[in-house]
């Protein structure tokens, strides 16, 4: 364990006293509110995790609202979401992301200029929940679904440094520890195995540490899925409608938030559902496709990077060089701790990553922009109570 700070403040976990925690934060909620938005496909209902998650997130009584933005196929799977949290006490707002309702409102929306329909997946259905869980609340933490260790004191780490007067963040980005101590299985492996070397290759092939990758690698964790921001921001955030969306989120930090009004908090272990390698249209795989589109947007866009095919054959050949390396210091690390670790799987894992450093980037080059879904500050511009009328639609599909 070790207590050192770098560019952007981190929040150890080192002798956190959580019921004074949880205290602190349900004391400033009276004068802050806070709304945690949890998205989530409708497979997720089958998940052991999220029965769970319902039962802790019914200890949370500081969080004013849970938005759930869900994508479901059709009105049977919605009312099955629906009956599943039927015993969550806490003030809820199920989000039926793909129905007729939200989808007639975004055409009516395309009628003012902004087509919002041609996005689809995690990124559109956060920049709903946004929409909502910005009008009633001061902080929205945000969480995936498919956490097996979730507890209460989850979203009480993420918005405490935002409410907390003393502390007043305006955004915090979670961490933890991808080990499964029961399997003795490392995991985290797009971080590990694709962001981590990605990163130090960039630095490599470009020849200087751009701006954004500093910023990038002064977090433990910057493609996780939890983190917490204030409404006010979160108005003024463009995101990805793919899985680019963490990658996204902090570009977005990097250009509208001060360092110093920036933090990270241990979230301890961590447990959750793991994805398959997958192909270009699923899984971990399709993951990194959409992580490096966004990464080469940013890059151009901030550090003005000049992306050529040239420049994608090196930077593969030293991704691959760099991910072998990281192998061998995960797999030595592995061996410390007594942990299984595959060295074939892993290897097998990065040649597949390989792929789409070049696949991806070629597709980023020959369609570089149109990726982004615009900010609520701009749709409010083009419909102003566009946000109160979502909120009916979904306070209605909730009440039937």
């Amino acid at each position: 364990m070790d207590i050192k700070q770098e560019e952007i403040t981190t929040l150890h976990e080192l002798c956190i006293d959580k019921k004074n925690l949880i205290k602190s934060v349900s004391d400033a909620a009276a004068e802050r509110p806070i709304s945690i938005i949890m998205p989530m496909l409708y497979s997720e209902i089958k998940n052991d995790a999220l029965g769970n998650i319902s039962r802790q997130l019914n200890k949370c009584n500081y969080v004013k609202e849970i938005v759930i933005p869900l994508a479901a196929k059709n009105e049977k799977e919605f009312k099955q979401v629906k009956r599943f949290f039927s015993d969550l006490k806490i003030p809820k707002l199920i989000m039926w992301c793909d129905g007729p309702k939200i989808e007639k409102l975004l055409n009516e929306l395309k009628n003012d200029g902004l087509n919002l329909l041609k996005y689809k997946g995690k990124g559109r259905d956060v920049w709903l929940a946004i929409g909502i869980a910005s009008l009633r609340s001061y902080a929205i933490a945000l969480h995936d679904a498919d956490i097996r260790s979730y507890s209460e004191v989850i979203p009480a780490k993420l918005v405490y440094p935002l409410i907390e007067p003393e502390l007043d963040f305006k955004f915090n980005k979670g961490f933890y520890a991808r080990v499964n101590l029961e399997k003795n299985i490392m995991y985290g492996r797009v971080f590990r195995l694709f962001l981590h070397p990605l990163l130090r290759s960039l630095i490599y092939e470009i020849g200087s540490e751009p701006d954004f990758v500093r910023f990038l690698r002064s977090f433990r964790y910057p493609i996780s899925g939890e983190f917490a921001l204030t409404s006010d921001l979160a108005l003024d955030v463009d995101l990805p409608g793919d899985w680019g969306l963490e990658i996204g989120i902090m570009a977005e930090m990097y250009r509208n938030v001060t360092h110093k009004r920036i933090c990270q908090t241990d979230l301890g272990f961590y447990e959750h559902k793991h994805q398959r390698i997958g192909n270009e249209e699923k899984g971990l795989t399709k993951m990194t496709s959409d992580i490096l589109k966004t990464l080469l947007r940013v890059l151009i866009e901030e550090d003005h990077i000049q992306i050529s095919k040239e420049f994608l054959i090196s930077l593969r050949v030293l991704y691959q060089r760099n991910a072998q390396d990281c192998i061998r210091q995960y797999h030595a690390d592995a061996h410390y701790n007594s942990l299984k670790y595959d060295r074939h799987l892993e290897e097998t894992m990065v040649e597949k990553f390989s792929q789409q450093v070049m696949e991806a980037g070629l597709k980023y080059m020959r369609k570089p922009v149109g990726t982004r879904i615009p900010d609520w500050l701009r749709t409010i511009s083009a419909r102003k109570k566009i946000r109160e009328q979502l909120l009916d639609i979904v306070i209605a599909d909730n009440e039937t």
